[in-house]
């Protein structure tokens, strides 16, 4: 399956939700992506096929739908998955970054032993809006002593400019709208 491909089948199974979660934000909702196992699948493939299964050591899934992503891929390939969490959701020793949304401000953290020194990371969400979550991501992970080997969404909301905000990093977007 081409990329081409692979942003159809995105963009026929991402429902937007107007107002949500506050008036004047067009959610952008995967979940149908998800529930559909042969476009999920399609998904996952796209994205090992892209970064190539031997490139990276783990995946860093960014709370909550990156997740899910995250981990598809990381048993796709037979690596490790890692969480980034928002803040206080995590058991042990934590770094953390916050940053402002397009509609508020948060806080993610991921373990300080997350990873192994050097360890190639596949950094890994839904959705690259401002960039502000995937910029604080892509620094735990350096700060957690990985490596980024990649950065992936599913979807990019190109007229956002997050990519401005991750710069100098590349990001693949499956579909940018």
């Amino acid at each position: 399956m081409t990329e081409v491909d692979v942003a159809a089948v995105v963009a026929g199974k991402v429902l937007d939700v107007p107002d949500f979660p506050k008036p004047g934000i067009v959610f952008k909702d995967l979940m149908p992506l998800f529930a559909d196992g042969v476009a999920f699948r399609q998904v996952v493939d796209g994205i090992v096929s892209y970064h190539g299964a031997g490139s990276f050591d783990v995946v860093a899934g960014i709370e909550a739908r990156g997740f899910v992503v995250a981990a598809a891929i990381a048993y796709a390939t037979g690596v490790g998955v890692v969480p980034i969490r928002k803040a206080g959701k995590l058991p042990r020793a934590t770094h953390s970054a916050s940053y402002a949304l397009e509609y508020g401000e948060a806080t993610l953290e991921v373990h300080q032993d997350a990873f192994v020194g050097g360890q190639r990371v596949l950094l890994v969400d839904d959705v690259l809006a401002t960039g502000g979550t995937g910029a604080a991501a892509l620094e735990l992970v350096e700060r957690a002593g990985g490596v980024v080997s990649g950065f992936t969404v599913v979807m990019e909301l190109g007229f956002l400019e997050g990519r401005k905000r991750v710069a100098p990093r590349e990001v693949h977007a499956l579909l940018t709208v």
